[in-house]
């Protein structure tokens, strides 16, 4: 009987793919206000870019999603593909783990979107799982960016590498700035198992 891979649960939005960087734009069309009135220093939901007055980040969310395919024109974060191919010959099962499906009615466009994202940029992986309780699905160790995902993801007794971005900075780490930083310390974890 052969061993177990050892499993890396990833977030995509933030981690591997650029979610504020493909976001900002569309943003600005949506308030129609100018690419450089928007900070990238954003908080959770955006309050920095005053979305209220125009329906809110829900309403951004779903014009983004099914009127500009944001799920399928997100840049990828500098490294990601390639490290995490680089990761997956290692025999590191990567299992993509998601909150894509945040607004209902539309599930069909944001997994159709995100499939196509992973295969358009050559991002391997075993298991793609749209799901809010990240730590449900099992891995060895996580690569996360949310504050709430990761805390939840700590108290349950789960190892992970915060990714940094600026909703994240106050949490005490481990953490990873870079994809480099991120494949070294993965596979560190890997060779400790």
């Amino acid at each position: 009987m052969s061993e177990r891979n050892f499993v890396l649960g990833v977030d995509l939005d933030g981690v591997v793919a650029d979610f504020n960087a493909g976001l900002k734009p569309i943003a600005a069309e949506w308030l129609g206000v100018p690419l450089s009135g928007l900070t990238n220093e954003v908080s959770w939901g955006f309050p920095e870019w005053k979305l209220e007055a125009s329906g809110g980040y829900e309403a951004l969310h779903r014009f983004a999603v099914k009127e500009k395919r944001l799920f399928g024109t997100l840049p990828p974060m500098a490294g990601a593909p390639a490290a995490l191919r680089r990761l997956s010959t290692h025999d590191i099962r990567i299992r993509i783990i998601t909150h894509r499906l945040y607004i209902p009615w539309f599930h069909r466009e944001a997994i159709g979107q995100t499939v196509d994202w992973l295969e358009e940029h050559g991002i391997p992986y075993w298991d793609l799982c749209f799901m809010r309780d990240k730590a449900a699905v099992g891995a060895d160790l996580y690569l996360e960016d949310s504050p709430g995902n990761i805390e939840a993801l700590k108290r349950d007794g789960n190892a992970v590498i915060i990714v940094t971005n600026s909703i994240n900075r106050h949490l005490a780490g481990p953490r990873a700035d870079h994809w480099e930083d991120i494949e070294r310390m993965v596979l560190a974890h890997v060779a400790k198992q």
